[in-house]
Order: C-alpha cells, then sequence, then structure tokens
C-alpha cells in the first residue's frame, strides 16, 4: 500500500526544463506540474477533516443537554442510533480520513515533491554557462536548490492544506456558537478582527527578516564550503584564522537575522495570548449570562467553551504555520535569483548534432570581447586542416584560451563563425559538439568517485579492459595499484576525493590524460597537458600522446616551447590576433616574436 501512493508522483520526470518563471506565484506553479491532483485531494480530504472535527464538538454539546434532560432508563434506546452514528464517524469516518491523507501527503507528495523540484532545478543548471558557475559558490547554488525545493513544497502545502483545514474550522465554528445565539459569535468575528490585524502587522516583517535570513544562511555556507573546498590552500598559507574570520563575519551576520525574527516572534506571542484570554473571557461570561436569562442550553455553553479552548491551541499553530509561510516565500523568492537565470549558451531549436568526418576546424572573421571596451579577439582568421596538428603560442591574455573556449562553445563568438567540416557549431548540440572534441587542461579537475568511474568519464560504456588499457598508456597503472581510501577500497575502486584532492598534480594529470585517451575524439585540445608531470614521467607517456594525435585534429598549447616544437604548425597570437604562423624552423628563421620568446626564454618555459 505504502510503494502504491509512492509511486504516484514521479519523483524524476522526463523532459528538458526551460528557464522558470521570476514570478512568486508563476515559479510555484511551474515546478508543481504534475503535482496538483495530489494536492488537491490533500486539501479537499483536510476540508472534509474539519468539518467532520467540528460536527464532533456540536454532538457532544447535544449529549451534555441530553444527559442533563432525559432519564437514565430510557436513554440509550431512544438515542441508540444517534450514538452509533457518532461511534461509527469516530472510529471508521474519521480515521479513514486521516489514513487516506496522510497517505497522499506523506506517502505521494512530501518526499515526491521537493525531489521532483531539485530534480528539474539541477537538470536546467547543469545546462547553465561557465559564466553563471564563476559568478557563484558552488556550496550556494547548491544550497539554494535544497532550500528552495523545500519552500516550494511547504508554501504549497501549506496553502491549499493547512489553511484550507483553518478556514473551514473557523466558518463550522462561527456557524455552530451562532445555531445556540448569534450573540455568542459576536466576540469570536471581534478576535477575527484582531488576529487579522495581528497577522497583518507581524506576518509581513517576518517574510523580510525570513528572506534576509535565507540570503545569509546561504552565505554562510557558501563561506564555509569555499574553505573546506580549497582547504589545501588554506593550510598552505596558514590561513586557518583568517578563514574562522571570515566564516564568523557570515555566521554573524546570520545571528543577526535570528535575533530580529525571535525579538518580533516573542512581540506577536504576547499579543496572541493577550488576545487568547480576552476572547475566552468574553464568550465564558456571555455564555453564562445566557444560560442565566434562560436563552441557551447547558451544552451550547460546553459547544462554545470547547471550541473557543480548541480555537486557543489552534491560533499559535496558524500563526507560526502563517510564519513558516512566510519565511519559505522568502525562501522561494531568494531562490528565484539564482535558478531563474537564463542560460547564456542555448542549442538553436532544431539543433543538429555534429558529424565530424574529416576534422577540419575554421575561424572566420572571429571577433569576442567580455566587455565592449575590451576585444581579445579581433577579426581572426584561422584554418585548421584535417588531421593537422598545430601549437598555440603567446603570452598571458594573448587569447589562446579564449580561442578553446569559443571552439568549445563555452562562449558565443560576438562576429563571425566557427565551422567543423563546414557545420557552424553554432547551429549544432553542445552535447554533440563536445563528444567530439577531448581535452586535457593543466588545471586538471577530478570527479569525487572511483580512479574507474574518473576514467570512464570519457566513455561510460568502456569494458574493464579497456578503461586498465588506457591507465596503462597514461603510465598509470602503477600507482593506481598503490592506492587505498579511508573507507578501505583498492585501485580501481579507491576514491580520489573532492577535485581529486587525495592525488599529486602529476597522478591527477595522468588520470585526465587516460580519460581523453579513452575517449578518443577526433579533435583533440592540450592545454599544458603536461605541465604537472616530471620529465622521466612526460618522456614515457609522450610516445603515447603522440599516438592519440595520429588521425586526429590536434590544438596544443604550452608555455614549454619545446613541448610543441615538433607540431606542424605553430600560431603565435598577440593581442587576440595571430602575428606569425609556421613551423619551429621557419618561424625561427622569420626572427619575429616566437623567435625572440625561443631565445629569451629560460627552461624551456615562456616568460610573462
Amino acid at each position: 500500500m505504502f510503494r502504491w501512493f509512492e509511486q504516484r508522483l514521479p519523483p524524476f520526470p522526463e523532459g528538458q526544463p526551460e528557464q522558470p518563471p521570476k514570478g512568486l506565484v508563476a515559479f510555484c506553479i511551474y515546478y508543481s506540474k504534475g503535482a496538483w491532483p495530489y494536492i488537491f485531494a490533500a486539501g479537499a480530504l483536510m476540508m472534509l477533516i474539519a468539518i467532520t472535527e467540528v460536527w464532533l464538538f456540536s454532538f457532544i454539546g447535544n449529549i451534555v443537554d441530553w444527559l442533563a434532560s432525559q432519564n437514565r432508563q430510557t436513554f440509550v434506546s431512544e438515542q441508540f442510533w444517534s450514538l452509533t452514528g457518532m461511534a461509527a464517524v469516530v472510529l471508521i469516518g474519521l480515521p479513514l480520513l486521516v489514513v487516506l491523507h496522510s497517505l497522499i501527503t506523506y506517502q505521494s507528495l512530501l518526499g515526491n515533491y521537493p525531489m521532483r523540484i531539485r530534480w528539474l532545478v539541477h537538470k536546467y543548471l547543469l545546462n547553465q554557462s561557465i559564466t553563471f558557475y564563476q559568478d557563484e559558490f558552488a556550496g550556494r547554488i547548491a544550497t539554494k536548490l535544497m532550500q528552495t525545493a523545500l519552500a516550494v513544497r511547504e508554501c504549497v502545502i501549506k496553502l491549499f492544506d493547512v489553511l484550507n483545514y483553518v478556514t473551514v474550522y473557523f466558518i463550522g465554528t462561527v456557524a455552530i456558537v451562532a445555531s445556540a445565539d448569534w450573540r455568542l459569535a459576536l466576540p469570536l468575528i471581534a478576535w477575527l478582527g484582531f488576529y487579522i490585524v495581528l497577522l497583518r502587522y507581524f506576518v509581513p516583517r517576518l517574510g523580510k527578516v525570513a528572506a534576509a535570513q535565507a540570503d545569509a544562511r546561504s552565505i554562510m555556507t557558501g563561506r564555509i564550503v569555499d574553505s573546506y573546498t580549497n582547504i589545501q590552500t588554506v593550510k598552505l598559507f596558514s590561513h586557518a584564522q583568517r578563514e574562522l574570520t571570515y566564516a564568523k563575519e557570515g555566521m554573524s551576520d546570520f545571528l543577526g537575522t535570528v535575533h530580529k525574527q525571535m525579538r518580533l516572534v516573542t512581540k506577536l506571542y504576547t499579543c496572541l495570548y493577550i488576545l487568547n484570554s480576552l476572547l475566552l473571557f468574553s464568550v465564558g461570561f456571555l455564555a453564562i449570562q445566557l444560560w442565566v436569562d434562560a436563552l441557551i442550553s447547558v451544552g451550547a455553553i460546553a459547544v462554545a467553551l470547547s471550541l473557543v479552548l480548541r480555537l486557543w491551541g489552534m491560533s499559535q499553530w496558524i500563526m507560526w504555520e502563517i510564519s513558516s509561510l512566510f519565511e519559505n516565500i522568502g525562501t522561494v523568492q531568494d531562490g528565484i535569483k539564482t535558478v531563474s537565470v537564463p542560460q547564456d549558451i542555448q542549442d538553436r531549436v532544431n539543433a543538429a548534432p555534429l558529424a565530424v568526418t574529416q576534422g577540419e576546424i575554421k575561424f572566420d572573421q572571429v571577433e569576442f570581447h567580455y566587455s565592449a571596451d575590451k576585444p581579445v579577439l579581433k577579426q581572426l582568421n584561422l584554418t585548421i586542416k584535417a588531421g593537422e596538428k598545430i601549437g598555440l603560442v603567446g603570452r598571458s591574455g594573448a587569447g589562446k584560451s579564449t580561442l578553446v573556449n569559443l571552439l568549445l562553445r563555452f562562449f558565443e563568438v560576438n562576429q563571425g563563425a566557427i565551422t567543423i567540416d563546414g557545420q557552424d557549431i553554432s547551429n549544432v548540440t553542445q552535447e554533440s559538439l563536445r563528444q567530439h572534441i577531448g581535452m586535457v587542461t593543466q588545471d586538471t579537475s577530478l570527479l569525487h568517485r572511483s580512479v574507474r568511474g574518473n576514467i570512464a568519464y570519457g566513455r561510460p560504456d568502456a569494458t574493464e579492459a579497456m578503461i586498465e588499457q588506457a591507465a596503462h598508456k597514461a603510465e598509470a597503472d602503477l600507482f593506481i595499484a598503490d592506492l587505498e581510501d579511508a573507507q578501505g577500497r583498492r585501485g580501481y575502486d579507491a576514491h580520489v576525493g573532492e577535485r581529486g584532492v587525495k592525488l599529486s598534480g602529476g597522478q591527477r594529470q595522468r588520470i585526465a590524460i587516460a580519460r581523453v585517451m579513452l575517449k578518443d575524439a577526433p579533435i583533440l585540445i592540450l592545454d599544458e597537458a603536461t605541465s604537472a608531470l616530471d620529465s622521466e614521467v612526460e618522456a614515457a607517456i609522450q610516445e603515447n600522446l603522440y599516438r592519440l594525435m595520429e588521425g586526429k585534429t590536434v590544438i596544443a598549447i604550452a608555455h614549454r616551447l619545446s613541448t610543441i616544437a615538433a607540431m606542424d604548425r605553430l600560431i603565435v597570437m598577440d593581442e587576440g590576433q595571430i602575428v606569425e604562423q609556421g613551423s619551429h624552423e621557419e618561424l625561427l628563421a622569420s626572427g619575429g616574436i616566437y623567435a625572440q620568446l625561443w631565445a629569451r626564454q629560460s627552461g624551456g618555459f615562456l616568460p610573462e
């Protein structure tokens, strides 16, 4: 039974999510698609529960009157069917309603509903551009994802479930009390008016504090996660105290919002307690006065006072629920700022997958700038023939990495076009583009997974033999055999830690090279691919790297000119333009920039 209800709402819907709306209501509606039948069902059941509970109070009043006026010997026989009906409601009807409501709420909604939101948000954020992640803490984004999913669930369910229950319950209470004497309903109506005034005053203020608190919480979490993520740098510079101060500032800001919230809560609780006390006194005084004047029965007094006491406890619950609602609204609004951001790089409608038949790359009049007044590439023209191996040379800031990032479509060109085998990369799917490009970077980042998982990331369907062969070619198999993590996993099963922190720079580099070797893409980019390797290991895998380059179009970036001197052609860049090109010997003979750099470099490295 539990499993049946748990499977009603799919937690991982198919399809590619679009940019979510930026309005609060539209945002909640967007992420509630598919869940509405269960939300409405839970609300309807809660309404029936509220009606039944109020009716039970009315029935208790009737029992009090019967006991006061009827004969003890004939009471049971005269009221048999009424008592039997009440027993059926108490023992069967109400429990069934509660069980069904619980199954829909707890099994169908509370788990699957926020997971569904997390899944859709995660799918959307994975397609965000590199720039998006450069501008945010990774921990902050993850926190926003988790908090926003839960906050949307609480907002929607509270509106359709809790407030629905409260509305029906209060209307039923007023109707039952007024049925005894309309004057008994007057204190309740007055109480409702003052209660609404309290809500209007305190709840918006609590909502503002909650919004500030949600933002302060995400900043605090982001600072802590940032310290943990870069723990090696923290220890290297002996800045533990500085990081503590940095985190303390975030914690203090968060605590400040908590103190503001608690002050409002104390004021609210005091006002509400006084209001409830006045309600109980007013209804009790008026009920006794009406009974003295023989206008109502003892049962009516019992019902009125019982419902008031019930409202006393419920009013505090309502206030907390509404305060929580506004707190969650603040969290959702804060999350919208992160989640509802348009994707800078999107596949065009009906974008076709890239088909690489030769591997020719052409940059045609390409211009690019990060800001309008600072162009990075200017009218760049470059054709790389199929199977040609070129080396990119230039000082830092010359535009080498930008050229590669544009080819990978991490950024869009401002003018011009980049084509692969005649296909404009802006018209093909990003996934198919990057599937045909293998890249080894200087700053190698590994996933916090097993060695096997990291190598197979280049080709998920690879066999064990293929993974081991790639590791062998990259000279990584020797150190892999000796690896062991904290859980006792060894060899290819050992986990490498966040960003591969458990491995040395050279080991991470060799895993990355193995990953690209296994991918075996027709276009290969090497960005300081052997920079983290010592000379002996570099020499050992250089032959395998050359073998990897066979039949591929290769773009290699290196500050150590000796590593790219043997390329078919060298491209010298300066201030976003190609200033020289040719073979190593040709460029040395020309006596230009490359020849000067070659003559000036120390130990094979380019000076800044």
